[in-house]
């Protein structure tokens, strides 16, 4: 649900813009701002379920994740909804990490790869399948108030798996003490602040792109505060007296990790917005319907998570060779979809993207998965939550920058080519193209570096006990 809620609100956009009366740059923080509150909520909340138990942060953060959708499906303004959901995408990203946690506890050797391999199929999944979820959603609960049911759905099933998790999640095991480190030395509230505030500087520039050209010193301000995050993680990571937010270390001598992060931020700006800009061009440029436009991207789902699936099994074998594959159809098929769709309008538009976008999402299915497992493969043990959720963290600020701008990208093209649609989303798509291009490249550069050797520690033996 809370991976599924990134992109679930795409194809509601334009229904929650009539509802509210909302500016379209307001709109878009309903998306991004979820994000960013997700990603920066990661690496804390994996240290409080490595102080408190998983399984007692997983209820907490399902509790409130529960409570906060019932909060933006009921929420009578935009501004109130978009609180509602910078709490609610705090509630995920404080839940996401324990799930993640466990596998790391209780997986070793190639079943911690194939736990993994799932893990990923679920994130490119949910992410791929939510236009369509929301689609489906809009279309049995018509009228101008049907995208609340995009919020309200959540509740129960929630609810169930509150019921569901006592009884399913492992708890503490007896021989497993609690990390003594006091909870000031875990988290690093500078860092945290410093990074939101950096990425939320370049982001304002994208959402008020019809202010752009006034808030150029945004982007300025924004790119100084990342290179003091930068500095102040080495400082926080020299001194020890506390862990940082993003340890330098993992970057410089675990191998692999640098580069699979930096694939996965590069990547997931690309990828997490093209579902906008998709929904965006098939209601307001072609006048789909809401459930019409979800299911002009079924392909791209369908061959996510087929692809996905595969992957998860297959990775400890192809290694970072499954990526380079992956992205290459990923490029080709989004760059085929660009093209069909500058040129052709109607119904014939989305059933000529159905093929580019199939090969896409086959793609996307082979790029995300095999990523996490092969980036974290050589982390040592006691370094394993701090790298999940380092990892993840820039995998949702990727995807909170790419969904401000994509849509940004669209509506400037929009207005400079005179309200043509189809140049509009080709533009867009072109520069999610860039981004996997970015992403193609990292990847390329690491299978030429380690050969085709695989991640060493996705085939370790298990650890004896919870915690090692």
């Amino acid at each position: 649900m809370g991976l599924l809620d990134v992109s679930i609100v795409a194809v509601a956009l334009p229904s929650i813009e009539r509802s509210l009366g909302a500016s379209t740059s307001g709109v878009q923080w309903v998306v991004s701002g979820y994000s960013l509150a997700f990603g920066l909520a990661l690496v804390p909340a994996g240290r409080l379920g490595d102080a408190w138990g998983r399984r007692r942060m997983f209820l907490i953060s399902l509790a409130g994740f529960v409570l906060t959708s019932a909060m933006c499906g009921a929420a009578p303004s935009l501004f109130l909804l978009i609180v509602a959901r910078l709490v609610q995408g705090f509630a995920a990203g404080m839940l996401n990490p324990q799930n993640s946690g466990l596998i790391q506890d209780l997986f070793g050797g190639v079943e911690r790869g194939r736990a993994f391999g799932m893990y990923g199929a679920a994130v490119g999944l949910s992410t791929a399948v939510g236009p369509i979820v929301g689609g489906v959603i809009l279309a049995v609960f018509g009228g101008p108030d049907g995208w609340r049911w995009i919020f309200y759905v959540n509740v129960p099933i929630g609810l169930v798996a509150l019921a569901l998790a006592p009884r399913f999640l492992p708890g503490r095991r007896p021989d497993q003490a609690a990390d003594p480190t006091p909870m000031r030395r875990r988290l690093d509230p500078v860092g945290t602040a410093l990074l939101g505030a950096g990425v939320l500087a370049l982001m304002l520039p994208l959402l008020e792109y019809d202010h752009i050209r006034e808030l150029w010193w945004l982007a300025v301000l924004g790119a100084a505060t990342l290179v003091g995050f930068a500095r102040w993680e080495s400082r926080v990571a020299r001194i020890g007296h506390r862990a940082p937010l993003l340890d330098p270390r993992l970057l410089i001598s675990t191998p692999g990790y640098a580069s699979g992060a930096g694939l996965g931020l590069a990547y997931f700006v690309g990828f997490s917005g093209i579902f906008i800009v998709l929904a965006l061009y098939y209601q307001l440029g072609l006048g789909y319907s809401p459930l019409d436009s979800g299911l002009a991207v079924t392909a791209f789902a369908v061959g996510s998570a087929i692809a996905a699936l595969a992957a998860g099994v297959v990775v400890v074998r192809w290694g970072r060779r499954l990526t380079v594959i992956g992205l290459c159809l990923v490029v080709i098929g989004l760059v085929i979809t660009a093209v069909v769709l500058r040129s052709h309008t109607g119904t014939t538009a989305a059933l000529l993207a159905a093929g580019p976008l199939l090969l896409a999402g086959i793609g996307s299915g082979m790029v995300i998965s095999p990523n996490i497992t092969l980036t974290l493969g050589e982390v040592p043990v006691r370094m394993a939550g701090a790298a999940g959720g380092a990892l993840q963290t820039g995998q949702r600020v990727g995807s909170a920058v790419g969904t401000a701008l994509l849509p940004g990208v669209y509506y400037t093209a929009l207005g400079v080519t005179g309200h043509r649609p189809g140049s509009a989303v080709f533009a867009a798509l072109l520069c999610a193209v860039g981004f996997v291009l970015a992403a193609l490249v990292i990847a390329v550069v690491d299978l030429i570096r380690t050969g085709d050797r695989v991640r060493g520690a996705t085939l370790r033996p298990a650890p004896e006990a919870l915690g090692d």
